[in-house]
């Protein structure tokens, strides 16, 4: 008689995890807004890898390293930790542009430029993605 226990198919580990599609949005945001403009003058912009983001860009590559770990608590710290850098980051930029505005009267004359906003919606997109994972079991 043939032995049919030993058929069984091996059990397959999955890689991707509940918060992998949010967590490589938010670093790929992140990842893009980095390279983009920050700052928006009368004179031109200034890019973000000039600057601070180039540590945007860095935990951007954590967060999409941390999708593809299928362990949860390393996936929550990939998530929160680049995040939480991103978000604050993006949010003392923002105050120093108005302080800059502010100091100099030229209301208008600095904006935020697009990568300074999609950096901060890729913070936010991780942040959220990290307490989901969190409240998640």
């Amino acid at each position: 008689m043939a032995d049919t226990a030993s058929t069984a198919a091996p059990v397959r580990r999955r890689i991707l995890h509940a918060g992998s599609l949010g967590m490589i949005v938010g670093g790929v945001l992140a990842l893009v807004g980095s390279l983009l403009p920050w700052v928006i003058t009368p004179f031109g912009s200034l890019s973000g890898v000039a600057g601070p983001g180039l540590w945007t860009l860095s935990v951007a590559f954590l967060a999409i390293a941390g999708a593809l770990l299928p362990n949860r608590k390393v996936a929550i710290a990939h998530s929160l930790i680049p995040g939480l850098v991103v978000a604050v980051i993006a949010g003392w930029q923002v105050a120093r542009l108005i302080s800059l505005s502010a100091s100099t009267g030229a209301w208008g004359q600095l904006m935020p430029g697009i990568g300074l906003v999609m950096a901060a919606g890729g913070a936010v997109v991780l942040i959220r993605t990290g307490m989901r994972l969190v409240t998640l079991r």
